[in-house]
C-alpha cells in the first residue's frame, strides 16, 4: 500500500508542471473570449488593464503579506528594477497590445498569433544564454527549424486571410449577430495587419517578460510577494498610460456587468494566479516549457469564439496555425532531448562528486563520464602521473 501511495506521488510530482500549465491555458482562454464581448461593448482596453491588475494585486497580496513575512529578502536597487521592467513588459506593453490585436482581429487569430511565443521565447534564451544551440546536435536542429517554421505560419496567418472555413460544430447553429463585427468582417484590411502588428510586439513583451522573470526568481525568491510587486507596479504604470491616452473621464465607470466580470476573472486567474504558478514552473523547468502550452489555449479558444461569439475561421489562419503547432513541437521535442540527456550527465556525475567528497578516488583512477552524444569516454584526472621512461602511455 504504501509503495502505492509513493508511486502515485512521484507521478504527481512529474505531472504536477503539465497539468498546472494547462489549467492556465483553460484560464487564458476563458479570458479571451469575455474581454472579447468587453471590448466589442465599448471598453477602454487601457482601462482595462489597470483594473485587471488592481484585481490582481488585491487578490495575491494577502498571501504574500501572510505566508512570506519573514522570507522576503532584501529589496535592492537592481531588484527593485528588474521588477519595474517586468512591470512594464507583462501588465502594460503586452497587454495593451494583445487587448488593441484583440479588437482588430477575433480571439482565435490572437490565440494563434500568441503561438510564437515559444519561439520567440526559445531565441531571447539562446541571447542571453540560457540556452544552448549547437548545429551539429539533432537536437539543436530540431529547435532552430522548428523556431523558423513557427515564424513563417505566424506571418502566413498575417498575411493571408483567405476563404471562410465551416467547422463541423457550427454548420447546424443559427448565425447569431453581433453588436460589433469590425474585428473581422467589416474591418479594412489595413486595422486587420495593424491588428497583426499589435499581436507580434504583444507576444515578444511576453516572451521577454519570462526571460526577465526567470532572472529575478533567482535573486527574489518570494514568488507570491514577487508576483504582488510585479502587479502593483503595472497597475500604477498603466494609469500613467491610461491617463495619457485617455483624456475622458467616463471611461473609468464601470458597472456590475460583463465589463467587471471581465476585469475580476482577467485579474485574478491570467494575472495573479498565472504569474505565481508560471513562476514556479519556469524555476523548476525553465522559460521554453512554460510558454510551450499556447497551441492548446488556440484548440479551446477556437470551440468557444465559435458557439459563444459565432466567431468565423480562415484558411489562411487554418494552415499558419497547423505550421505554428508543427514548429512548436520541434522545438519541444529539442527541448526534451536536452533535457534528458543533461539528466544523464548529472546521474553520472553524482556518484564521482561523492567518491571525491569521501577520498575514495585516488589521483589516478580513471572515471567514466557520458558526452551529450552518449558516447562513453575516459579521461584521467589532472593530477600528473610519473611513468617509467621505458614504458608508454596508451
Amino acid at each position: 500500500m504504501k509503495n502505492n501511495q509513493g508511486r502515485w506521488s512521484r507521478y504527481f510530482v512529474i505531472c504536477k508542471p503539465y497539468l498546472a500549465m494547462i489549467s492556465l491555458q483553460f484560464g487564458y482562454a476563458g479570458m479571451n473570449i469575455l474581454t472579447k464581448f468587453s471590448l466589442n461593448h465599448g471598453m477602454s482596453h487601457y482601462v482595462l488593464v489597470v483594473y485587471r491588475h488592481a484585481f490582481a494585486t488585491l487578490s495575491i497580496a494577502p498571501f504574500a503579506l501572510i505566508l512570506e513575512r519573514n522570507l522576503r529578502p532584501r529589496m535592492t536597487w537592481l531588484i527593485f528594477m528588474q521588477i519595474f521592467v517586468l512591470g512594464l513588459l507583462g501588465p502594460v506593453i503586452d497587454q495593451n497590445f494583445y487587448y488593441a490585436g484583440l479588437k482588430f482581429t477575433s480571439p482565435t487569430f490572437s490565440c494563434a498569433m500568441s503561438n510564437m511565443l515559444p519561439a520567440m521565447t526559445f531565441v531571447l534564451a539562446i541571447i542571453f544564454r540560457m540556452e544552448k544551440l549547437d548545429l551539429k546536435q539533432i537536437r539543436s536542429q530540431a529547435k532552430l527549424i522548428g523556431t523558423l517554421v513557427t515564424v513563417a505560419g505566424a506571418m502566413l496567418m498575417t498575411l493571408y486571410k483567405g476563404p471562410i472555413m465551416h467547422m463541423v460544430w457550427t454548420k447546424y447553429m443559427p448565425v447569431r449577430p453581433r453588436e460589433s463585427d469590425s474585428a473581422t468582417d467589416d474591418s479594412s484590411s489595413e486595422n486587420w495587419f495593424m491588428g497583426c502588428i499589435f499581436l507580434i510586439i504583444a507576444t515578444l513583451a511576453w516572451a521577454s517578460f519570462f526571460v526577465l522573470q526567470t532572472a529575478a526568481l533567482e535573486r527574489y525568491r518570494a514568488h507570491f510577494s514577487l508576483t504582488t510587486l510585479i502587479c502593483l507596479m503595472g497597475t500604477l504604470q498603466a494609469i500613467v498610460v491610461t491617463l495619457v491616452m485617455e483624456h475622458k473621464f467616463s471611461v473609468w465607470s464601470i458597472g456590475f456587468d460583463m465589463n467587471l466580470l471581465a476585469a475580476a476573472y482577467a485579474g485574478i486567474v491570467t494575472s495573479s494566479i498565472a504569474y505565481h504558478v508560471q513562476g514556479l514552473v519556469i524555476q523548476d523547468k525553465g522559460p521554453v516549457f512554460a510558454s510551450a502550452f499556447s497551441p492548446l489555449m488556440m484548440i479551446i479558444v477556437a470551440i468557444m469564439g465559435s458557439f459563444i461569439l459565432s466567431e468565423k475561421i480562415y484558411l489562411g489562419g487554418v494552415i499558419g496555425a497547423v505550421l505554428i503547432v508543427a514548429g512548436l513541437y520541434s522545438v519541444l521535442w529539442g527541448k526534451h532531448k536536452e533535457d534528458k540527456e543533461k539528466k544523464q550527465m548529472e546521474a553520472m556525475e553524482i556518484p564521482t562528486a561523492m567518491k571525491e567528497a569521501q577520498g575514495v578516488m585516488e589521483p589516478d583512477d580513471v572515471v567514466e563520464k557520458a558526452t551529450a552524444n552518449n558516447r562513453i569516454i575516459l579521461t584521467l584526472e589532472r593530477k600528473p602521473i610519473t611513468l617509467p621512461m621505458n614504458e608508454n602511455l596508451i
